[in-house]
């Protein structure tokens, strides 16, 4: 495994065991989930979970090549203490916020699995392409451990692709770190076509998911490890691991003035007038980063 340079934080790295008919996405956020976070004061049971959502956004959305289109993830439920989760990823630009009870978010205590969050939930995994695939979309229920788990059992079931995701999130003192890796199986032969068969036990692809999946929680989080460290350390019996640097990533919410304005003249007259308030102005709440926006027509 060759590099010039390493990744350490904020920017995705991708990678692929051809011996294996394996691929792979790894991150580490600082700044960027700090960022995010920070937008809101989310009680540390949100706050654990928004990060692990952020991190699998970026794990997944680094699939699509800069430009091609959109990943959305999304969880809902009808009867949780978290009402709504959203995270999307575009082109290395990240968002998330999740809408909760606080009451019943506290009495679940710092660490509630998905059961106690979410109820009968489901999770929503949406590609937005700009191109002949269109928008194509995979719901699964919100089951299983944890976010990562939920959309493991996505790509088995909605995509035929084995998949291991894992990922880490501390908070601290210092802000929130998180780290995610994400390895797939994709057998020769098959990836951009007809999907043949799917094996969850692969030999190949369970040689993978157990070298993978050892990895621990500190070695995602180490800001000293670059990821292509933390690759290699997994990996490096391998005859061969071909890394390729990804895209930085950044906090992408993109509410300004003119895009409100945009959105809301698309409005009819008479609805418009009923959002204005008593200085005739439309004040639009962004849900992701906690600003006002003032619109003036």
């Amino acid at each position: 495994m060759l590099t010039t340079t390493e990744t350490f934080s904020d920017s995705l790295l991708g990678f692929s065991i051809p011996g294996r008919d394996a691929r792979g996405r790894g991150v580490r956020l600082d700044d960027v989930v700090d960022v995010i976070l920070s937008a809101h004061a989310y009680p540390p049971a949100i706050t654990h979970l928004l990060g692990e959502a952020l991190v699998v956004a970026a794990l997944i959305g680094g699939t699509i090549d800069k430009g091609e289109g959109q990943l959305t993830l999304q969880a809902q439920a009808q009867n949780g203490a978290v009402r709504l989760l959203v995270c999307d990823y575009r082109g290395g630009e990240l968002r998330g916020y999740a809408d909760f009870d606080a009451e019943r978010v506290a009495s679940l205590g710092p660490t509630p699995d998905l059961e106690a969050l979410f109820g009968s939930g489901h999770l929503a995994i949406t590609f937005d392409m700009n191109d002949e695939r269109g928008r194509y979309q995979g719901i699964v229920p919100l089951e299983g451990a944890s976010l990562a788990a939920a959309c493991e059992a996505y790509f088995v079931q909605s995509q035929q692709v084995p998949t291991l995701i894992r990922v880490a999130v501390n908070a601290g003192v210092d802000g929130v770190r998180a780290g995610g890796l994400l390895i797939q199986h994709l057998p020769q032969g098959e990836q951009g076509r007809e999907r043949l068969h799917v094996r969850l036990d692969h030999p190949h692809w369970e040689h993978v998911a157990i070298l993978g999946g050892s990895v621990k929680d500190a070695e995602l989080l180490d800001p000293d490890l670059s990821m292509e460290a933390l690759v290699w350390r997994l990996f490096h019996e391998e005859e061969e691991v071909r890394v390729t640097p990804g895209e930085p990533i950044s906090r992408g919410c993109r509410c300004t003035v003119e895009h409100y304005e945009s959105v809301i003249s698309g409005f009819p007259a008479a609805e418009r007038d009923e959002m204005r308030d008593e200085n005739g102005k439309i004040v639009v709440d962004c849900a992701f980063c906690s600003k006002l926006f003032t619109l003036e027509a």
